[in-house]
């Protein structure tokens, strides 16, 4: 086992199983210790303190996600172990931490250091899901995640007057686009059965800023929105979109992208992917 920190106080763990062609490619199954922020009076057992109820279920803040995954990675490698089995290829167990604000100062920093490129990883096998039942769920897709900060400048003043041209004025027009839209793409699930959350794209208002006391008007509002856009969407379209509705609530009102991926084409279920072979072969012997 080996710790690195590139940043103080966020530890990359890696666990190394060596294999027996270890100059092989190897794979690395990674998971992250990081959680995000929870409401404690929401729980029914304090969030941290790892709590086991008589049925055996364990209430701890990122029990699910992700630490049950990484779980099930050593639990499966403890079992091979115990049986003696060997594998040709090494396998490295990755923790890292910093996933849930956007991995700069966890994976990002660690992939493009030495020492990852000493573990010669080939192949990564990430977040996934637990399943309650013997279903499976296969996901060869992901939407694409887009933070977005809008700004929303306007005249100030006291807030006795009726000024034109206000942060707030604006602040409206554009949360009436967003959640317009909102609605548009609940409908679409709500109304079609084969669709899934996938299919759809989701935008959630998640931060709102602004305002020096209660009868001031401020200089400017800015709104923070999550949106998830579904693979089918075309993202130029789509910024363009967003662009519109700025230009529409008024004047200087712009974007700030704070987290912008990029499209990643969704898996293909064919001949043409060996790792889908190799997956459906596994899968169809079980």
């Amino acid at each position: 086992m080996r710790t690195y920190y590139f940043f103080p106080n966020k530890p990359i763990v890696i666990i190394t199983w060596t294999g027996k062609e270890p100059h092989l490619p190897s794979i690395m199954l990674n998971g992250h210790m990081d959680v995000v922020p929870v409401f404690e009076d929401e729980w029914t057992y304090d969030p941290f303190g790892a709590e086991m109820d008589d049925d055996g279920n364990i209430y701890a803040r990122g029990a699910q996600d992700m630490k049950c995954v990484s779980i099930q990675y050593l639990e499966a490698i403890r079992r091979m172990k115990k049986e003696n089995l060997s594998l040709r290829r090494t396998i490295h167990i990755s923790f890292m931490p910093d996933e849930e604000i956007g991995g700069v100062e966890g994976m990002k920093a660690f992939v493009e250091s030495e020492e990852f490129k000493k573990l010669n990883v080939g192949f990564v096998l990430d977040e996934g899901m637990p399943s309650l039942d013997n279903i499976l769920p296969l996901y060869y897709g992901e939407r694409i995640r887009w933070g977005i900060l809008i700004h929303c400048p306007g005249q100030p003043g006291h807030g006795s007057l009726l000024l034109d041209n206000t942060a707030g004025e604006k602040t409206r027009k554009i949360l009436n686009k967003f959640y317009k839209f909102r609605e548009q793409e609940k409908k679409k699930l709500q109304e079609n059965p084969n669709l899934t959350l996938g299919d759809v794209t989701s935008v959630n208002l998640t931060m709102i800023e602004g305002g020096v006391q209660n009868n001031v008007i401020p200089a400017e509002f800015k709104l923070v929105f999550d949106c998830r856009i579904s693979p089918s969407v075309n993202l130029e379209e789509f910024e363009k979109t967003l662009d519109e509705w700025c230009k529409e609530a008024g004047e200087g009102v712009w974007i700030e992208y704070q987290h912008k991926d990029s499209l990643i084409t969704p898996t293909r279920l064919d001949e043409s992917n060996p790792y889908w072979i190799a997956f459906k072969k596994a899968s169809d012997d079980m």
